[in-house]
């Protein structure tokens, strides 16, 4: 009798072991299915955005939907995944592209995002309510510069993870969500240049005026004292009724702000056709603090005050704007002083540093002085205004010289000589700044509009420190927590590492990528993420990607000589092109310990210049601090 009973234990175990693997197989099928219908939604998700948006200008034609390869989408201009292999979206970031429509509703798709930027275009109606319940995971929001109307939805506040949130230059009513103060990894927030009204909430008292300006009827916070809860009804009647006894002091006031302000330093005093095209509102704000003089680091002369500056600028007209930058440098203007001299003046309208911490990072700055480094030669710190003054480079942008028509005199000046002199000078200076100072400098911003070029197109790196001054420690350990990536600034779009988006460290690995993607492009003259493919290729329809994609393709197929730019093809320098590419493709290896050390990545460069026909050495008097292997980081 005892027999059976084992056998119905045996069974029973068997029993057990078929459910669990049952469940097991079930399981993984369910994983299976939910990534498939992640992908599905995904290609759905941006196939919506595309087809809800208005595309004058023809920025978003690249993305073709009948490719169905894995990871397709991410190769999308604007389009970051989270990893190559897999259709998930990590970034949409799709800025000035002349965009129009409302924000689409497809997004709820891809929730899977944590940085969407579709700021500078012409997006219209409301910011919906749901859309931190779209996108949970969001952590960076720029909706700036477009024409969004309504109120700012408090919903925002369910986005937990949101540390940046710009909704300036739009038409947005109504108050300030007090919601938003539960947004407590908030960094960086700006709602100016809108028609929002109330009182600032105190949680929010803590940015900058300048988050906040251009809001007539907001008060509170940084912009002082509300107007004690009256009506505006009940305040026309004070003005009324004050009006006609301090008629005689406003002509005064009037007469006062005539002469001393709206009259130009020259005499002649302005017409209303040049207010209107003149200073924006933040240097308006600056006029009354004419007198204050800039901080040079060198004895200079003659002194030079901010009033100064404003009229070399035409005050800080758009007219004099030379460059641009969307990150953490604003505006850089030409400045041409009275004696003929020409600096450089940039606009740092992100900088939340304390003036004093301000004034010591910028001290710092100032005293690294490199063959291969723009100069900082001052600064100025007025109200919340922080500019900095650089000696004017008048090649301008390596960016502007390389991307040029080709008639033009910049791109004529770029045979191969001035290219490799270009990429062994921009090397040195970025190498002298990992490894020939202490702490080690991160730019993190590096890209061909960061070099620019002298009278003898010598390049010169400029932007380094930005991030120190933007509140990250850049050293050489990543910067930590208080990392600028972690508030989402990558850099430019198509010079970012790939590693960025997952760890958000910024490294000297990372720098050495985008340093990778400048060579890049001096070597094959296209744009980082605008690649224009030969006929024979575009024709196959098998390439969707930038630049670093397009050189890698090419090498993999033994075709690297195909990728030479136009221009520099039967000068007799094709090896040493090649052997320039092949020191790139190190630099943007996919892993960042693949990548060469930039003192490295240096010394490859300059064998290939010694080994040209203008042979040269350059600087040795700036030598490396050359790191162990053991130490360098990763």
């Amino acid at each position: 009798m005892g027999w059976p009973r084992n056998l119905g234990t045996a069974a029973a175990a068997a029993s057990i072991q078929s459910r669990w693997l049952i469940l097991i197989l079930a399981t993984i099928l369910a994983m299976a299915a939910m990534v498939t219908v992640g992908a599905e939604d995904a290609v759905k998700c941006l196939k919506g955005v595309k087809e809800s948006l208005q595309d004058p200008q023809g920025r978003l034609f690249s993305w073709s939907f009948s490719n169905s390869s894995v990871g397709f989408i991410c190769n999308f201009v604007g389009v970051s995944c989270w990893n190559l292999q897999e259709n998930r979206v990590l970034n949409l970031e799709l800025s000035s592209m002349g965009l129009a429509g409302g924000i689409p509703s497809a997004l709820q798709l891809c929730s899977s995002i944590t940085h969407l930027v579709l700021s500078g275009n012409s997006l219209t109606g409301k910011i919906p309510s749901e859309l931190c319940q779209w996108l949970p995971n969001l952590v960076y929001l720029d909706l700036s510069g477009n024409r969004l109307s309504g109120e700012i939805p408090p919903e925002l506040a369910d986005c937990a993870y949101l540390n940046t949130l710009f909704l300036s230059g739009n038409e947005l009513s109504g108050a300030i969500p007090s919601r938003l103060s539960e947004l407590s990894r908030l960094r960086d927030f700006s709602v100016a240049n809108n028609r929002l009204s109330g009182s600032i909430p105190s949680v929010l008292g803590s940015f900058a005026s300048s988050d906040f300006e251009g809001n007539s009827d907001l008060c509170g916070g940084p912009l002082g004292r509300c107007s004690g809860g009256l009506s505006r009804r009940s305040l026309i009647i004070i003005i009324a009724a004050g009006l006609f006894g301090a008629i005689v002091s406003s002509l005064v006031v009037l007469a006062i702000f005539r002469w001393y302000v709206v009259r130009p330093a020259g005499g002649r005093r302005r017409t209303t056709a040049e207010d209107a095209g003149g200073a924006a509102g933040w240097a308006e704000r600056l006029r009354p603090h004419r007198t204050v003089q800039v901080s040079l680091f060198q004895k200079p002369i003659v002194k030079v005050k901010l009033g100064d500056l404003m009229a070399a600028t035409g005050d800080f007209s758009p007219d004099h704007i030379i460059s641009f930058s969307t990150g953490r440098g604003g505006a850089t203007y030409r400045a041409v002083l009275s004696d003929g001299s020409a600096l450089a003046v940039k606009r740092l309208p992100f900088c939340r540093l304390p003036e004093k911490h301000f004034r010591l990072e910028v001290s710092r700055l100032g005293q690294l002085r490199h063959p291969n480094l723009v100069p900082l030669l001052g600064f100025c710190a007025v109200l919340d205004e922080r500019l900095l003054v650089y000696k004017h480079m008048p090649g301008g942008s390596l960016s502007s010289a390389l991307h040029s028509h080709p008639s033009s005199a910049a791109a004529a000046a770029l045979d191969w000589a001035c290219r490799v002199r270009i990429a062994v000078g921009a090397a040195r200076g970025l190498a002298w700044l990992h490894h020939g100072i202490q702490p080690p400098l991160l730019h993190q911003s590096f890209s061909s509009a960061a070099v620019l070029l002298d009278d003898d197109m010598e390049p010169r790196i400029t932007d380094f420190g930005l991030a120190q001054l933007g509140g990250s420690s850049g050293a050489g350990d990543g910067g930590g927590a208080t990392s600028s990536l972690v508030n989402g600034d990558f850099g430019d779009f198509g010079y970012v590492a790939p590693e960025y988006h997952s760890t958000m460290v910024p490294s000297m690995k990372g720098d050495v990528y985008s340093f990778g993607v400048v060579l890049l492009e001096l070597a094959t003259g296209q744009r980082p993420i605008e690649v224009v493919v030969p006929v024979d290729y575009a024709e196959e329809g098998s390439f969707k990607g930038g630049l670093v994609d397009w050189v890698n393709m090419l090498s993999a197929a033994g075709r690297l000589a195909d990728a030479i730019d136009g221009p520099l093809r039967g000068g007799g320098h094709e090896e040493e092109i090649l052997q320039l590419l092949k020191v790139a493709c190190g630099c943007v290896a996919a892993r960042p310990k693949e990548r060469a050390p930039m003192y490295k990545v240096y010394q490859s460069l300059k064998a290939i210049g010694r080994s040209s026909r203008d042979a040269f050495d350059q600087f040795d008097e700036f030598p490396l601090v050359y790191a162990r292997e053991d130490q360098e980081p990763r």
